[in-house]
């Protein structure tokens, strides 16, 4: 007899700009009692000596054993938590590995859009915010993984309006689940 996961993480990616953050952070709001956290954030609190993650797998490292830690720790105290950052497979593998002890479920979305449509949106932040071709690159990183189209959530017809559907889809759809 299986238990019934008493938490979820949920691992929201994609490339740079397809809405990671926006759906995330809404995502976290529908929970009584959740955490988000941002990779990007985390990447950030490293200050001297940080380098860039993409081209340091130590900097990587460093991001993912400290994403762990805290994932751990909010699920201790009883929250879902909302991991937003770029998480290709592997990635997503090992938190759902690192965390089978503590019986949570993991959810891994990878949100998708085209090409084009990824930079229109990334050309609509603040230009300090911008990541540009970067977006592209990650797209054909992700596409070299090997990505489980299960895992593919395609944003490319969706608005800030569309939220609440997207959110939905996140929670109910089971083709999601890593565990």
């Amino acid at each position: 007899m299986s238990k019934i996961a008493a938490h979820k993480v949920y691992i929201i990616s994609g490339p740079a700009g397809v809405g990671k953050s926006t759906t995330s952070k809404e995502l976290a709001k529908t929970f009584k009692n959740s955490a988000y956290i941002s990779g990007d954030y985390i990447s950030h609190m490293h200050i001297n000596g940080r380098k860039k993650p993409w081209e340091s797998s130590e900097e990587m490292s460093l991001i993912w054993d400290n994403i762990l830690s805290l994932t751990k720790n909010f699920i201790k105290y009883g929250n879902d938590v909302i991991v937003d950052y770029v998480t290709f497979p592997k990635e997503a593998e090992w938190i759902s590995e690192n965390l089978k002890s503590l019986n949570v479920e993991v959810i891994y979305v990878v949100l998708w859009t085209d090409k084009k449509t990824l930079l229109t949106r990334d050309n609509m932040r603040l230009p300090s915010a911008r990541m540009g071709e970067r977006c592209v690159i990650l797209v054909d990183e992700f596409i070299e993984t090997g990505l489980n189209e299960k895992h593919i959530f395609d944003t490319g017809n969706t608005s800030l309006d569309d939220i609440s559907d997207v959110i939905n889809e996140i929670i109910n759809n089971p083709k999601y689940k890593l565990n």
